[in-house]
């Protein structure tokens, strides 16, 4: 059996552990067959073994810009669903998550996500050289930087990859890259402290939104910056508070005090203040572990 062919084997009986699924070996060997259509992985919470019995069944369509047939995928989609369905053509949900179409076959979601796969090559090779841009998407409050394609190409099952072209540009980026931990690092080193430097003007003014924003993105650079060092992807927002306090380089008690900055109460000055004291001390912990091992 090709790995392909193992993996779809797997993802379906795994599907089975939660009851009917959609099916999803068969329904990525249909769409291989569309026009344009590169490769089919499983992603998601579904790949990584993390889902619950209500979980998405993510769905990454690696296609070749300009090549996507959407019309055969709005067919395929409504022998599935039984009904039309709305399938968005390229670029149709944003720069960054692209396109696709939300299924519904039987109880199971599916969503088809499309991945440009000359986009994604050209991300890995700016993620081997420590390079990468980050980008505003809706859904998405600390944007999406550009190795997340890498990430999700790492962590996805793949399910139909009919000219191996997925496993050889998976194959390109085989470990997390250590010049994208210096860089994400360095990140963390400057921008952290800048960030809270201008929360605490924000503080003065009892202005609890700025300094709920900034913390947001301190947190948010700090929890990329963990990942990095041990060597993980990090490909959205969703649980990365809990997954970075796994990482065996996190501070103690990291998710906990991490999470708990955005549960104090308080907006007037002093409290804000007390907050963002809190929020430099847990910085400083993570900050002096740059650069070690992991």
């Amino acid at each position: 059996m090709t790995n392909q062919g193992a993996g779809a084997a797997a993802a379906e009986r795994d599907e089975g552990k939660d009851g009917p699924g959609p099916g999803l070996g068969r329904i990525a060997e249909r769409l291989a067959r569309v026009g344009g259509v590169v490769g089919v992985c499983l992603g998601g919470s579904r790949a990584r073994g993390t889902h619950t019995a209500g979980s998405d069944y993510d769905l990454g369509l690696y296609y070749r810009p300009g090549r996507l047939d959407t019309g055969a995928l709005r067919e395929l989609a409504a022998e599935l669903c039984g009904r039309p369905v709305e399938v968005a053509e390229p670029g149709g949900w944003g720069p960054w998550v692209d396109g696709g179409a939300w299924l519904d076959i039987g109880p199971a979601r599916v969503d088809w996500i499309y991945r440009d796969v000359e986009r994604v090559r050209h991300y890995a090779a700016e993620a081997r050289r420590g390079r990468y841009v980050s980008g505003q998407q809706p859904g998405h409050p600390y944007g999406v930087p550009s190795y997340a394609y890498v990430g999700e190409l790492a962590l996805a099952r793949v399910l139909a990859d009919p000219a191996g072209e997925l496993a050889a540009l998976r194959g390109e980026t085989p470990f997390f890259p250590a010049e994208l931990t210096r860089t994400l690092e360095a990140d963390a080193a400057w921008e952290v402290p800048f960030v809270l430097a201008n929360a605490r003007k924000g503080a003065g003014r009892g202005d609890a939104g700025y300094v709920a924003g900034c913390l947001f993105r301190a947190v948010g650079l700090l929890v990329h910056a963990l990942h990095a060092r041990a060597g993980r992807w990090l490909v959205n927002e969703k649980g990365a508070i809990a997954s970075a306090g796994r990482l065996p380089c996190a501070p103690p008690e990291f998710e906990r005090c991490a999470q708990e900055l955005f549960a104090a109460g308080g907006t007037d000055p002093a409290s804000l203040a007390a907050l963002l004291d809190r929020a430099e001390e847990l910085a400083g912990e993570v900050l002096a572990g740059a650069g070690g091992a992991p």
